[in-house]
């Protein structure tokens, strides 16, 4: 916890200022992130072992890989909203730490309920295994983020200006201390974390029900993903089977699930880690060669409109 708030802090302290954010600022902050991330799991390797440093880095790509599906949504939110380009990464911010938050009540939340009742599991896994069949099948659902039942009670709830006023989230107009647009756009973005926090958290579940490991994977792969949206923001038409392949692991997730609390037992990490990377591989793969003739070069956020729906 305090490892990943000084890391919040100096993330904080070092994008204070309100600015566009362009591919290389964001590909040097994205590959910090990751080496932080990668660099745990071997601390892990040589503190606790092999088997508990392979349950971590199984979780974390999975978090991971989830992460570019969460681009795809926030990349849609953006682009909705029409938010300026030089305060998306303050709502990315604000929104990294809500999701940190959520997905600390989930894990143990969940990890409670899986050590306490063992019929959880089987819950769980359908819950899984259903997810990885709807992102499979009906990805091209699309709904429009104020639609979102959260957005929508905030705004009969907090008096809401339908403007931008720089980059407060909060003003006061006429005397009365109103919500801004930008304000709106956070919750958004929140209330949607809300919903991907569940399958990520059991899909991480499902390979351990250590809080500890589960919570750092979360928070390593999580803590970049604000850089990695400026990253990928250009290049998300690109990854058009990566879907499946995120299906496929949420499938795998629910399926090691069930089969936990079944005379076949836990799958090996070996396996369940071994099974994570090819499926990212192959479905990054399969998605750049089939569009390896898109001309559409690395614009960052300003490629928002243009996005493809989200995958959930």
């Amino acid at each position: 916890m305090v490892a990943v708030a000084a890391m919040l802090a100096v993330d904080l302290f070092l994008h204070r200022d309100n600015h566009v954010i362009g591919f290389r600022e964001a590909a040097i902050w994205s590959g910090v992130w990751i080496a932080a991330g990668l660099l745990f799991g071997v601390v892990l390797w040589a503190w606790q072992g092999g088997d508990v440093a392979g349950a971590y880095y199984a979780g974390y790509l999975i978090e991971k890989a989830l992460s570019i599906d969460n681009v795809f949504v926030f990349a849609l939110i953006f682009g909705y909203f029409a938010v300026p380009a030089a305060f998306q990464h303050k709502v990315l911010f604000w929104g990294v730490i809500g999701a940190l938050l959520f997905r600390l009540v989930f894990i143990f939340a969940g990890a409670e309920l899986l050590e306490t009742f063992f019929w959880t599991a089987y819950l769980f896994g359908a819950f899984l295994i259903y997810t990885g069949h709807k992102m499979a099948f009906r990805h091209d659902e699309q709904t429009p983020p104020d639609r979102n039942p959260v957005v929508r009670l905030f705004r009969k709830v907090i008096p809401t200006d339908p403007a931008y006023h720089g980059d407060k989230f909060f003003t006061r107009i006429k005397g009365e201390r109103v919500a801004t647009l930008l304000f709106v756009v956070l919750i958004t973005v929140e209330a949607t974390d809300l919903i991907f926090a569940v399958d990520s958290v059991a899909a991480i579940l499902a390979i351990t029900t250590s809080t500890f490991i589960v919570w750092t994977a979360n928070a390593f792969a999580i803590l970049g993903l604000r850089s990695l949206y400026f990253c990928l923001a250009g290049l998300l038409r690109r990854f058009v089977h990566l879907h499946y392949g995120l299906a496929v692991l949420l499938a795998f997730a629910g399926v090691k699930l069930i089969l936990s609390e079944t005379p076949v037992g836990k799958l090996p990490i070996p396996v369940t880690l071994g099974v994570v990377v090819v499926t990212i591989a192959v479905s990054i793969v399969w998605s750049l060669r089939t569009t390896r003739d898109t001309t559409a070069a690395p614009g960052g956020p300003a490629a928002t409109s243009s996005t493809p729906p989200p995958h959930r």
